[in-house]
């Protein structure tokens, strides 16, 4: 039988810990009870699958024991952080304060975890005093060696944004002295801010915490999973539907699959290991992306989303429409061509004005054949008319033209 994996073992076979701060870290995780935090400033309402990695290293961490604190950056978000890539936008306050709200609420329904804001202990901190108490402890070289500001140099960074690790290490010192907390997660991309926070309290306290980063997911290309790059999956149903999350992760490709299982559930080694012998036996069952889908759906929307988004999947590609709910529907055929719809018109007229046949011709034709769906139901009678009343919620008309070519009508 094999040996049960230690926290520190099963977060390493996890790919789940890039730098570790110090090796006395190992036992505390493993043996101790740790006050941790891990920080996300407020420059969107959602988190995204980004974050959904990090978050579920603090819920294993919370799951053995330690205790974690959210800090959502009410005054590092006013700052942003350097990216290596160029300064942020200048954010909006009341903008801010709005998706901390919201921030909170959804990491404390998904997650469970405490929230606070950095902006209740900055608001008021002034200038002069920060710069003797903090700024005089930190050296501008030790600053420069950081990976992130070394980057942003070569194409200007403002004394904000170089200010920002000081900040986050003020954090770091701030949750130490009121809440005792002694360890602080986060992305690979903010290990310069991590250690900030280790030698500011050092310095100050001569006291040793710990820090370790979490290596960034990424696509199959390779790029971070968050929205600055273009490509977020927001973790509120709003943003991004069940729907669309289960077509996300069933898309993804097999060679993601086993680091995805490891990453972003908690099924055990062996679990793994099934899944994947069985998966790798038949590839195109897709066996690996249906069960990452079902883990990480249920575990933030619920069992209940899951079969939801099962059903509206099984609906299309059999081309049951009106089994979809209609408030999905613009969602899900966001990305089809969009058709605008005038005025009632003549099925044949139709399909041939709008380009979704070449000529009346070949529309009569592609009739004929049941090869023309109007939301769901073939059409052959030639005669038919588009209008609102063939509409779904009363905005929507769903033309399929073939197998798996559709296009979405809208009044």
């Amino acid at each position: 039988m094999e040996k049960e994996m230690t926290l520190y073992e099963d977060l390493k076979w996890r790919g789940l810990i890039k730098d570790i701060s110090s090796e006395d870290l190992i036992d505390k995780l493993n043996n101790g009870k740790i006050t941790f935090y891990l920080g996300t400033d407020p420059t969107a309402d959602s988190l995204h699958i980004g974050h959904y990695s990090t978050f579920l290293v603090a819920k294993r961490l919370q799951k053995a024991g330690h205790t974690p604190i959210l800090l959502v950056g009410g005054a590092t978000g006013r700052v942003g952080d350097p990216r290596g890539t160029g300064e942020r936008e200048k954010a909006d306050e009341n903008v801010i304060e709005q998706n901390y709200t919201k921030l909170k609420a959804q990491v404390e329904k998904l997650f469970g975890i405490k929230t606070v804001n950095n902006w209740d202990w900055f608001k008021d901190v002034k200038f002069i005093e920060f710069l003797r108490d903090i700024g005089k402890n930190i050296n501008v070289n030790y600053m420069l060696s950081k990976d992130l500001v070394r980057r942003q140099l070569e194409i200007g960074i403002s004394y904000a944004e170089f200010s920002y690790m000081l900040i986050q290490g003020t954090d770091f010192k701030h949750l130490h002295d009121e809440y005792g907390v002694t360890l602080q997660i986060g992305g690979s991309d903010q290990w310069g801010n991590l250690t900030t926070g280790i030698e500011i309290i050092r310095k100050l306290t001569g006291e040793e915490v710990y820090a370790f980063s979490i290596p960034l997911a990424t696509d199959s290309q390779g790029k971070k999973m968050g929205k600055s790059e273009g490509n977020a999956v927001w973790l509120d149903i709003e943003k991004t539907s069940s729907y669309e999350l289960y077509q996300y992760l069933y898309n993804l490709e097999d060679s993601m699959m086993e680091a995805y299982l490891k990453r972003f559930t908690f099924l055990s080694k062996p679990e793994i290991e099934k899944i994947m012998e069985e998966h790798n036996a038949t590839p195109e069952k897709r066996i690996a992306q249906e069960a990452l889908a079902h883990e990480v759906i249920r575990d933030i929307h619920g069992e209940e989303e899951y079969q939801k988004a099962v059903e509206i999947s099984r609906a299309l590609f059999s081309g049951d429409i009106k089994k979809i709910p209609t408030n999905l529907i613009g969602k899900i055929f966001a990305n089809v061509d969009h058709i605008t719809i005038d005025s009632d018109e003549n099925i044949v007229d139709f399909l041939a004005s709008k380009g979704i046949c070449s000529s009346k011709r070949e529309a009569r034709e592609f009739l004929n054949n049941g090869s023309i769906s109007i939301n769901g139901e073939k059409v052959t009678d030639l005669e038919t008319t588009i209008s609102k009343n063939l509409a779904l919620n009363d905005k929507y008309v769903v033309i399929r033209k073939g197998k798996k070519k559709y296009f979405l009508g809208e009044f």
